[in-house]
């Protein structure tokens, strides 16, 4: 059964936590004029269709003082997982609702983070006739499917590491971005609970199979000692989390073929590292318990040769 996203309160959830940073990846130059210690979220704003009768739920609005001023302004970001026809006209709606009800300068953002079209997203709002141009509303837009997550490499900013997930990426690339979001993660040194919550973004949106687990492994192993280490404790609580789930849910079918979808990716990992291993190591590794598959699983980034797992596997009997 395939789990349904949450798209909606995955970006909510990602932006309203780093929001400052969110605004210093894509706008530094509202940084620059706002104060970022006075920054207030407003509750959810309702506003019904009075002709349609449908209610339209803006997603995030932030109260924000301009610096050395006492004045405000309201910072509306809409995060967007689908292209909908006339989504302009809504953000327009939204935009006048808005200034309506506050009386202060609104400034609009849009994050559209679907897949297709890949065409460049409309960014205004426009009513003119042949002699008069009635209205002309613009807002920001950050199109992910039209950015290079090469470009957000080492950009020191845990926004980048979770959407670099969501940017263009060839078929081909995907363990690679995976592994790089994580190595950048790994450097920014975050809490455990906000590590958490930009890890699980982009294990949620890169997720891999079995060929691309190998892959991505294999990116891991290019890192230096700590960016590997840290990338390997992300992997292996997300492994341990899965398996707890799996018991919290009496799901005993489902732990053992995970744990045996573990060893069989441990066995190919080793035989894609090291080569040909004989029926003797093999039948060594696939009783090991979870921890010890860990174990061996971290291990084996320092190995060189079978006989560097043999010692290892000696030394866990002794």
């Amino acid at each position: 059964m395939n789990n349904v996203i949450d798209h909606d309160r995955l970006f909510k959830e990602l932006i309203a936590t780093f929001f400052v940073e969110f605004i210093q990846l894509f706008f530094p130059e509202i940084i620059n004029y706002l104060e970022p210690n006075q920054i207030t979220f407003l509750d959810k704003e309702v506003f019904t269709d009075v002709t349609e009768g449908e209610k339209y739920e803006s997603d995030l609005v932030a109260q924000v003082q301009f610096r050395g001023q006492s004045s405000f302004f309201l910072i509306h970001l809409e995060a967007q997982s689908s292209s909908q026809p006339e989504f302009n006209r809504r953000m327009f709606t939204y935009f006048a609702r808005l200034h309506q009800k506050f009386a202060l300068p609104v400034y609009p953002i849009v994050i559209f983070s679907y897949d297709r079209p890949q065409k460049e997203a409309i960014r205004q709002y426009k009513i003119e006739f042949p002699d008069l141009k009635v209205l002309e509303f613009n807002y920001q837009v950050v199109q992910l499917n039209r950015l290079n997550w090469r470009d957000f490499i080492n950009q020191p900013n845990p926004v980048a590491a979770a959407l670099m997930a969501k940017m263009k990426i060839a078929p081909r690339d995907r363990a690679k971005v995976k592994a790089q979001c994580l190595r950048l993660l790994v450097t920014l040194r975050l809490d455990a609970a906000r590590m958490q919550l930009i890890s699980g973004f982009v294990d949620t949106y890169l997720n891999l199979n079995s060929s691309e687990e190998i892959e991505f492994q294999q990116e891991i192993s290019t890192f230096i000692q700590p960016e590997q280490e840290g990338v390997m404790q992300i992997t292996t609580s997300w492994m341990r989390r899965g398996l707890e789930q799996g018991l919290e849910q009496g799901l005993e079918r489902g732990l053992e073929q995970g744990l045996a979808r573990e060893r069989n990716l441990i066995i190919r990992l080793i035989k894609r590292k090291l080569g040909a291993i004989d029926v003797d190591i093999e039948s060594r590794i696939m009783p090991l318990n979870i921890d010890d598959l860990e174990r061996v699983g971290e291990a084996l980034l320092d190995f060189s040769t079978v006989e560097d797992l043999t010692n290892w596997l000696n030394a866990l009997d002794a």
